[in-house]
């Protein structure tokens, strides 16, 4: 039996849920933090759904030779913009520009210094970017 985990909020499953449905209300924002809890409990849930897809390409026979299929490429292109979206977001809390995500396309060291990054605490305060989710939250 599925046990739901009491905190602050009603109900953590619904709250973890509403992270990820609200990177997708904002679409192509690009301006403005994501907190890393937005961003992970984001990646969390895409992984999850995109695992299921495959899996669907699978059982229905709809995947190539590579495991993908047609579920997992539709789901995929959708998530596409709001996992662009919200990784901007995400380097804006911790002050670097969006532009920064271009860093990934240098093999293996790129890969590692955006995972330091998306790891990184937010900026106290202010920044160029606009007020710490973290402090208008509480």
């Amino acid at each position: 039996m599925l046990k739901t985990v009491k905190s602050k909020h009603k109900n953590l499953t619904f709250f973890i849920m509403d992270l990820y449905i609200s990177v997708l209300k904002k679409y192509v924002v690009f301006s403005g933090r994501a907190r890393r809890k937005e961003y992970w409990m984001f990646m969390l849930f895409n992984m999850i759904f995109m695992c299921i897809a495959a899996i669907i390409d699978n059982i229905t026979g709809l995947a190539t030779d590579a495991g993908y299929g047609v579920f997992y490429a539709i789901y995929g292109i959708a998530v596409m913009l709001p996992s662009l979206a919200v990784s901007v977001r995400r380097l804006h809390d911790i002050g670097k520009s969006g532009w920064m995500l271009l860093i990934g396309l240098i093999p293996i060291v790129g890969g590692i210094v955006l995972l330091v990054f998306a790891i990184k605490d937010s900026q106290p305060g202010d920044n160029e970017y606009g007020a710490n989710p973290k402090e208008t939250i509480a």
